[in-house]
């Protein structure tokens, strides 16, 4: 129960919303597209990018980033489901940006690498100080308000 308090809790500021929508919101869609478009997101981009049994890590992703996603966007577990999509990031980023790094020079590799890199720090930053006022980590981790004997 003590682990559970240390995941759900938050002193952030409500303003972490702005966050949470934003990364929440890329990996959702992200996931859902990997469905929807496996040739050019999914399976066969995993096969052109040399990642093993695309069939299989593909769907597998795409179900992390879903469930990832729509967690951090309820701010739910935000702490443990920013792991998973800091991987998810870490990865992207070797096998994709390192790559044109090393093929096409630092400036081409920054210019394709901006948004997985501002994934990679929301998710990180998440991590590090939750989800914030306006989350369900907040509302979960607060121990009831008591009034006149009653609990609200």
């Amino acid at each position: 129960m003590k682990l559970l308090q240390k995941a759900l809790a938050t002193d952030a500021p409500a303003a972490v919303i702005l966050i949470r929508v934003a990364v929440g919101g890329v990996f959702f869609s992200e996931g859902i597209q990997k469905f929807l478009f496996q040739d050019e997101l999914g399976a066969g981009r995993f096969t052109r990018i040399g990642i093993p049994a695309p069939q299989v890590t593909a769907p597998l992703v795409g179900v992390f980033e879903i469930a990832c996603g729509a967690l951090i966007l309820l701010g739910l577990l935000t702490r443990v489901a920013a792991i998973p999509m800091i991987v998810d990031m870490l990865v992207a980023i070797a096998t994709t940006k390192v790559p044109t790094l090393l093929k096409n020079g630092f400036w081409s590799m920054a210019h394709e690498a901006r948004t997985d890199w501002a994934m990679l720090l929301g998710s990180i930053l998440l991590l590090v100080i939750g989800a914030g006022g306006w989350s369900l980590d907040a509302r979960l981790s607060s121990p009831p308000v008591r009034r006149n004997g009653k609990v609200e």
